[in-house]
């Protein structure tokens, strides 16, 4: 149900109009002076409107109808107008369409077309109008929490890696960020968004790896009401609502082959369609991608497809360990210690130097993450200001039992753990190490554990 504006000079077109399409809208308001459509529309809203192409006796050009389109859809681009014309207009009915018509109907019409007509126009209107409130929502929510966190670093591959940012973000590239987990992958992703010249629009996000095959092709393109046991109503993709802005594809590694090639025909053809639907969607998005995965290995292995890594890797940005930052440990964990204890009230603390010591001397296999966990740990732990060495906990210490600093030794029970949280899952436990797969699998044969 939605509301629906007839514009048309002959009062016996309104009367069968209405009569037709009651049943299906909330509110029916017709208009035989065209003058008086912006003044309407103004004031009450419309989904759907019914423009003839000619008012003006002796004119039938079909230029009045058109010109009032150019001004409807102007002012009120989710307004769906659907244009009424003779058959002798039915070339000029076509090039409306380009101008942002949604369909057209002859006159005399067929009663069942033109009720599958003007539902489609509503459900068009509303789902250009779901998305524009999604979208606006999405900038309200931006403003609030800070579109662009600061990626804090001094050390000299931070420095590279923003500038390097800075640079590609102003265009339109697409952009593949690679880093092992917890590097701060996201962070890069925003701040590439940041930079584009689609920063006023929404930078959607994806998580590759939680979306399943079934539900992969509604969860992209979208689906229409009825597609399937479960699709009760249409539902807008991630790349419908990325449009015109940012759609950043998280873990894109962990997408099946399968799904791979539904993915480049969409970025190749810029364009998708619903499931369960038939109408072509052009599509314009800036694509971020990235992953934790040796993307070229997984070529080599024929887990990844070759075309999809070289339409995502225009341009390579590799995020940098936190191991191989030097002093940004320091720089980072007072960093999550001032925000921490704001969060838990406890005033102002400091690292004494011997904390600050082990911070520096640990390898971080968890990255920034794991920092972030350590320091909130130790936060909520401190009795006093001061935060002492047995307060820094990390996983590969205390929290897994290594008895020894032996490098080998200490990576076999780094792996039995991450085997031992992840049963059967080699995948689970490859991502939870911060290496491949294949990795995995050559150092269990090394150990014997395969």
């Amino acid at each position: 149900m939605g509301n629906l504006l007839i514009i048309d000079d002959n009062p016996s077109i309104h009367a069968t109009l209405e009569i037709v399409l009651e049943p299906y809208f909330d509110t029916i308001k017709s208009l035989e002076d065209p003058l008086q459509i912006m003044r309407t529309l103004a004031v009450e809203d419309f989904h759907v409107v019914l423009l003839d192409m000619n008012f003006s006796p002796g004119l039938n050009t079909g230029a009045e109808g058109v010109r009032w389109l150019k001004k409807i859809k102007e002012t009120y681009p989710n307004v769906s107008v659907v244009m009424m014309t003779a058959y002798g207009h039915v070339e000029l009915a076509v090039e409306t369409l380009k101008i942002g018509a949604s369909d057209f109907i002859l006159k005399p019409w067929d009663n069942r077309k033109l009720l599958a007509t003007v539902q489609s126009a509503l459900q068009l209107s509303e789902s250009k109008g779901e998305i524009q409130q999604l979208k606006t929502k999405a900038k309200a929510l931006r403003k609030e929490e800070n579109a662009f966190p600061e990626i804090i670093g001094e050390s000299a591959v931070v420095k590279n890696m923003l500038s390097l940012i800075a640079k590609v973000g102003k265009t339109d590239t697409n952009i593949l960020i690679t880093g092992e987990n917890g590097t701060g992958k996201e962070l890069v992703a925003k701040a590439l968004h940041h930079y584009s010249k689609r920063n006023q629009e929404q930078l959607v996000e994806v998580d590759m790896g939680a979306v399943s095959e079934t539900l992969f092709e509604s969860e992209l393109f979208g689906h229409v009401k009825g597609a399937f046991t479960d699709a009760h109503q249409d539902r807008i993709g991630k790349f419908e609502l990325a449009n015109k802005g940012s759609l950043f594809l998280d873990e894109i590694g962990n997408l099946s082959f399968s799904l791979q090639a539904k993915l480049l025909a969409a970025l190749q053809n810029r364009q998708i369609t619903k499931v369960g639907g038939n109408k072509v969607i052009p599509i314009d998005i800036r694509l971020i991608s990235a992953t934790n995965k040796n993307l070229f290995k997984m070529v080599e292995d024929e887990e990844f497809r070759q075309d999809l890594l070289y339409r995502l890797n225009t341009i390579q940005i590799e995020v940098p360990a936190l191991r191989d930052r030097g002093d940004d440990v320091i720089l980072l964990a007072n960093h999550f210690k001032d925000l921490l204890a704001q969060k838990y009230d406890k005033g102002t603390l400091k690292f004494t130097a011997s904390a600050e010591e082990k911070l520096m001397s640990y390898h971080w296999p968890g990255n920034i993450r794991e920092l972030q966990h350590t320091i909130e740990r130790a936060v909520i732990l401190v009795d006093g200001n001061e935060i002492t060495p047995d307060l820094i906990v990390t996983s590969a210490s205390e929290n897994t039992n290594v008895k020894t600093l032996n490098l080998a030794q200490t990576e076999e029970v780094l792996i039995k753990k991450a085997l031992k949280k992840h049963p059967h899952n080699i995948s689970a436990a490859a991502d939870e190490l911060g290496v491949t797969r294949q990795t995995l699998y050559n150092k269990l044969k090394k150990l014997g554990l395969s």
